[in-house]
């Protein structure tokens, strides 16, 4: 079974009506080029910084996930929107809503690790002055594949990633905004080593670079295999990078080096 998937690596700015003009056109263009599930990168209609957070958060239904859900039912295809700010009572979260091309929500994830770190000489971030953390892992299917989304810094905790392919994630979906700092450092690597630990495909979707913006995004979506090879790669411009998810491949890796199966839990 394949799966033709579309990361949309979008420029954002200030302006949400900017950010969701962006996203339309460029998933007609996804949708157009023949692809079923259409993902959009973390914090897709806002600029990526806490003072922009609870300006453009929404309560669920709102402008953003209308939108989503519109598009999904006329394009008919699945869209995994990213992330936006999330206001639930007085909480905001980092959450990603997926809408079927029946304009279904079939999953919604908070992310769970929140990104508060201080690189000296590098980057200062704390999400938590503003974001509270999710609670759940996220799981749905995309024509009859089982597809994970984690969130970002979600992906440097491999417990998490593990505990999704032992539940049955063929795919993990990942939007993120990895910064120019810890992008040249990790953002290849954690990818090769979540899809080569879990034999998975993982989907790393950024924001293209914006060197006007306040944080400034690696870009570099793409896409690794089970076995742990890049398949696909854009740099660091707008644009749509598109990749096939192979069941095939999944299970050909997974019997020639049954890592799941050969795991000792009793020893760990």
């Amino acid at each position: 079974m394949k799966l033709q998937a579309a990361l949309i690596q979008m420029k954002v700015v200030e302006g949400k009506g900017n950010n969701l003009g962006t996203a339309e056109r460029m998933l007609k263009q996804a949708a157009s080029e023949g692809a079923r599930l259409l993902v959009l990168p973390e914090m897709f209609n806002v600029p990526y910084d806490n003072s922009f957070f609870p300006e453009y958060a929404e309560e669920y239904p709102g402008e953003t996930t209308e939108f989503l859900k519109k598009k999904a039912m006329e394009l008919d295809v699945y869209i995994a929107g990213g992330s936006i700010p999330e206001r639930e009572g007085d909480r905001i979260y980092n959450t990603s809503y997926i809408f079927s091309p029946q304009g279904e929500l079939i999953g919604k994830h908070r992310k769970a690790h929140l990104f508060d770190i201080d690189v000296k000489g590098g980057i200062t971030f704390r999400e938590s002055d503003v974001l509270s953390p999710g609670q759940e892992s996220t799981l749905f299917h995309v024509d009859g594949i089982k597809v994970a989304l984690i969130i970002c810094y979600d992906i440097r905790f491999p417990e998490f990633t593990r505990r999704l392919a032992l539940e049955g994630a063929q795919a993990v979906l990942v939007p993120a905004a990895f910064n120019m700092v810890t992008g040249p450092a990790h953002w290849h690597l954690s990818a090769r080593a979540r899809a080569l630990d879990n034999q998975v495909y993982m989907l790393l979707c950024s924001q293209s670079r914006n060197m006007d913006s306040s944080y400034t995004a690696y870009g570099h979506s793409l896409a690794a295999n089970p076995w742990g090879d890049l398949v696909a790669e854009m740099e660091t411009e707008e644009g749509v990078l598109h990749v096939t998810i192979d069941t095939d491949t999944i299970e050909k890796v997974r019997n020639q080096l049954p890592l799941l199966k050969h795991r000792r839990e009793e020893l760990y």
